[in-house]
């Protein structure tokens, strides 16, 4: 399975504590930014960028500041205090071209994205902000507003061939991952994650974490992606919320165990394809075997 490609500066050193990021029954509150395992596949195309910041976040450099200093992003990164209170987190966003950033792995991944996705992460805040200033903010999102918050934290960009494709949106998760295993192993399958709180979870991961694959069409670049994708996020496509969903350490390549076939017969993992109600969110497609703790979700 080819990744995008990365953004390009030269790797430092890889930055772990003694018992590696890959740690099992540990509070994921208790984490940071020092257990990043920048070796992951699934980083392959932020360790660049990241891991040098990640430094000097873990040597006691203030989060916000070391972020922004990166000098690559439209946006500035502020402390969580700098947001006032009742002010929408979007709309503070639009207006200063500031980012309230927490210290932590879920808003460090989130300003990477930033970094990574500028323009796509410009068009989903004037997207929310457009329907903030509509509809106010509700206890409920509504069904745009919804969708790009998912896309934000979980969404997984995939360029595949038809078959891939159709066989993972069936959930013929044997069809599209064992039979077809060949091409993810070629330039003909691409992944690019989007979603910051899906790398978070992944810090430490486990099967069930699941992701929301948005597909990319053939012949999109990986330069010319982003620009494409701030195209493509339009509040028309995102209310029909064309997700399919995907158990992230199936993606062949990226977890030892999935190179036995018999790791995906779990089917409280990959689920066989259901109906979906009308009314049911995109995020329904809800995680089996998950710890009971959970990473904190913030919009």
């Amino acid at each position: 399975m080819a990744s995008g490609d990365g953004l390009s500066t030269a790797h430092t050193a890889p930055l772990r504590r003694a018992t590696g990021a890959r740690c099992t029954g540990i509070d994921p509150a208790l984490l940071g930014v020092a257990d990043i395992d920048w070796a992951a596949p699934w980083l392959a195309d932020w360790r660049a960028v990241g891991e040098p910041i990640a430094q000097q976040v873990v040597a006691g450099r203030p989060q916000p500041l070391a972020l922004t200093d990166a000098g690559r992003a439209p946006v500035r990164f502020v402390p969580q205090a700098d947001l006032p209170s009742g002010m929408a987190y979007e709309a503070f966003i639009a207006g200063t071209a500031q980012v309230p950033t927490r210290e932590g792995l879920h808003d460090f991944f989130n300003a990477l994205c930033w970094m990574h996705f500028p323009l796509a992460k410009q068009q989903l805040n004037r997207l929310q902000g457009a329907e903030i200033a509509r509809d106010g903010v509700q206890s409920q999102r509504g069904p745009v507003r919804d969708a790009c918050t998912v896309f934000d934290e979980n969404a997984v960009l995939i360029q595949t061939p038809d078959s891939v494709w159709q066989a993972l949106s069936e959930h013929r998760w044997h069809d599209a991952l064992v039979r077809q295993r060949l091409l993810w192993a070629s330039a003909e399958t691409r992944l690019w994650i989007f979603g910051h709180a899906a790398l978070e979870k992944l810090v430490q991961p486990y099967p069930g974490i699941t992701v929301h694959l948005w597909r990319v069409p053939e012949g999109v670049s990986a330069a010319a992606l982003d620009a494409w994708l701030a195209h493509d996020l339009q509040a028309a496509k995102l209310a029909t919320k064309p997700f399919s969903p995907l158990p992230i350490l199936g993606v062949p390549g990226w977890w030892a165990a999935n190179a036995d076939p018999a790791f995906y017969d779990d089917a409280q993992v990959f689920r066989p394809r259901r109906l979906r109600k009308a009314a049911q969110k995109p995020h329904a497609e809800s995680e089996l075997q998950r710890p009971a703790w959970t990473a904190s979700i913030r919009p």
